[in-house]
């Protein structure tokens, strides 16, 4: 997106976006911190699309609690809850539950949409060479071969258990990887199996 973009040029792109979809307004609509204009200022803009029927709901990019507080209080004039974050978010990158976003979306009730929630790929059975604490490589490959599982659809399946406001959008290039990861979705990893994940993946502090 343009770094000067206005109002009429964001209504303008979105109408092209929705004409080159055949008008598809099932999904949400999102911005990006990294623009030199203000949330809010993105947040009246898809008020009003929202409002005029062009999106279903207004969604924010990399955006940090008090932004999204500024974003929800701006959709808010409107009548228009903040449907979701999109942040980066995966085992081998949790900030989300440190930097206070995923509480946050937890007492706003706003989704957690998890990008690269396999670390771009990182997150398999071979990572160990790459990158990423071995115990959870060990881990990962444990869990996955009592489940029959793939250490990647395990990997999904702890992001979903974290928390109701989560969902994740891996990458997907071939017809193969969407039926792979959709295998998370129906595995139930036990508690013990969530916890032992967890504490492999918790990065051990320095003093």
């Amino acid at each position: 997106m343009p770094t000067r973009i206005t109002g009429a040029q964001f209504d303008s792109a979105l109408d092209r976006t929705l004409n080159g979809s055949a008008g598809d307004r099932s999904t949400s609509t999102t911005c990006t911190s990294l623009l030199p204009r203000p949330v809010g200022t993105w947040m009246k803009a898809m008020a009003k699309a929202v409002e005029s029927g062009k999106i279903r709901a207004a969604g924010i990019s990399n955006c940090n609690v008090a932004q999204m507080r500024k974003a929800a209080d701006v959709l808010g004039r409107y009548g228009i809850p903040l449907a979701a974050n999109q942040v980066h978010y995966s085992l081998l990158h949790r900030a989300p539950e440190t930097n206070g976003v995923l509480d946050a979306c937890r007492q706003m009730d706003v989704t957690l949409i998890a990008y690269r929630p396999l670390a771009g790929g990182a997150v398999s059975a071979g990572f160990r060479k790459r990158q990423g604490p071995a115990t959870l490589a060990d881990t990962l490959q444990e869990v996955a071969a009592a489940r029959d599982a793939t250490t990647l659809q395990v990997a999904l399946a702890w992001l979903l258990k974290r928390d109701d406001h989560v969902i994740a959008i891996p990458g997907a290039t071939k017809p193969d990887h969407v039926r792979q990861n959709s295998r998370a979705l129906t595995l139930e990893l036990s508690d013990a199996e969530f916890a032992a994940i967890d504490r492999a993946s918790t990065p051990t502090r320095t003093r």
